[in-house]
């Protein structure tokens, strides 16, 4: 045709839109690359297809020439049209210094091509074990290291988990499947797709046979975790996939338990809307509109109500609502729960304890005038063998506990709250008692 080889690499070059930078990074001609960037040519620039040289260097594995332009502030996360990134095509060809040194300087690998490959998932793809070793111990530096699933089930990378569970020929027996394998803590890729709402491998991870009730130690089980953390998506594919409505925690708590004490109240209309039990309590006897209120999630509250919750509910200690709105001095659950007839002159019990060596009377004096100004005092030689002491007190000096910092409440160090002991938020013996006063 009359080209020349010099002709026809001119022409490709020219049809590419490749300049003499791209070309020298290609080649790995470090002092070229110097020359060039010191006379002024730019570190960013791209051919037609979106490739900078720094994405070049990184396909041919020409780990010097990529350390020299990101020292000159070349774009490490730079995308080709495609989608790629330098992190991507090194991590394709298995250029596993190239690799390293990205991820250390900023490489991204949670960025996704246009079909949805990250590096970890080329890498996974192509058999390169080396570079997906070097991939999950970058990913967890600082962490607790979690399984390479879970790790694609945090990312929502389901072309890595589709691969993970593709190429998995050493199931745990136990397990059965890799699917349902767990940290230390008992919780599995499943677990971590509904903390983070990552729908997609999610659903994939149920295709492939995860247990949609599993239970971590504590008794949690994803939808519990998808619950606390307002993932209504997530709430939804869990429950349409048969997951357990009323499951509940060591605790006691149901996922609605969850939804409302975290305020998410889309998900609180969800869960009710599915059928979940409003009378459903914990171990302390909360409800889920005790813990909304405790919250001051007023549109959880609203739901609730509206699902003709008891607005009058009591827990163990017969601690209202209210009660515990009034306490925490939240006063739009407050003014809510009054308009929907909240009994204001409900009585919680409450039980005291003070040292045997007190005398009966001045403990039930003592608690008395406490209880006016919503605390009680403990004493420096309470002991197991404390005494009881029962009482009911009005809600009227419920909004009168004094607030300042330490429990849960913010209950001064040497005196906790009634209410705090009563939902079980503080425990008596958890802050340092005051000097006995007799």
């Amino acid at each position: 045709n009359g080209i020349d080889g010099i002709g026809y690499f001119q022409i490709s070059w020219y049809m590419n839109g490749l300049n003499a930078l791209h070309l020298a990074a290609k080649e790995g001609h470090v002092e070229l690359v110097q020359e060039l960037l010191e006379r002024g040519s730019a570190v960013d620039s791209s051919t037609k297809k979106g490739n900078t040289a720094l994405h070049i260097a990184s396909l041919a594995g020409q780990a010097d020439v990529v350390k020299m332009l990101v020292k000159q502030g070349a774009e490490i996360n730079s995308q080709s049209q495609n989608g790629f990134t330098p992190l991507y095509m090194a991590a394709q060809e298995n250029h596993i210094d190239v690799v390293r040194y990205l991820l250390e300087n900023g490489g991204n690998q949670s960025t996704a091509t246009e079909d949805g490959f990250t590096p970890l998932a080329i890498a996974l793809q192509q058999g390169h074990n080396q570079v997906v070793s070097v991939l999950l111990e970058n990913d967890t530096k600082g962490k607790v290291r979690l399984p390479a699933l879970h790790i694609a089930a945090r990312k929502d990378d389901t072309k890595s988990a589709a691969l993970l569970l593709q190429n998995d020929h050493n199931a745990d027996v136990q397990s059965k499947m890799m699917v349902n394998r767990t940290t230390e803590s008992g919780f599995t890729p499943l677990h971590i797709a509904a903390h983070y709402g990552n729908v997609n491998v999610a659903t994939l991870l149920l295709n492939r046979g995860a247990a949609v009730d599993f239970t971590a130690r504590n008794g949690i089980t994803p939808l519990h975790v998808a619950s606390k953390r307002g993932n209504t998506n997530m709430v939804r594919l869990l429950l349409d996939r048969g997951s357990q409505i009323d499951a509940k925690t060591r605790d006691g708590l149901t996922p609605l338990h969850c939804a409302a004490r975290s305020g998410h109240d889309p998900a609180v209309e969800l869960l009710l809307e599915r059928g979940a039990p409003m009378l459903a309590r914990t171990k302390n006897g909360l409800s889920p509109l005790h813990m909304s209120s405790q919250g001051d999630h007023v549109e959880c509250v609203k739901h609730l109500l509206q699902h003709k919750a008891p607005v009058d509910d009591v827990t163990l200690d017969y601690l209202t609502a209210l009660h515990v709105a009034a306490h925490c001095g939240h006063y739009r659950v407050t003014k809510l729960l009054l308009d929907k007839r909240a009994n204001p002159n409900a009585r919680a019990l409450v039980i005291l304890h003070a040292p045997r060596t007190t005398n009966t009377s001045t403990v039930f004096t003592r608690t008395i005038t406490a209880g006016q100004y919503g605390f009680w005092p403990f004493y420096l030689r309470e002991t197991e063998q404390s005494v009881g002491v029962k009482i009911r007190w009005p809600l009227m000096y419920v909004s009168t506990c004094q607030h300042v910092p330490t429990c849960v409440c913010r209950c001064v160090s040497y005196i906790m709250c009634l209410v705090c002991v009563s939902v079980r938020m503080a425990s008596p013996r958890c802050t340092s008692p005051v000097r006995r006063t007799e």
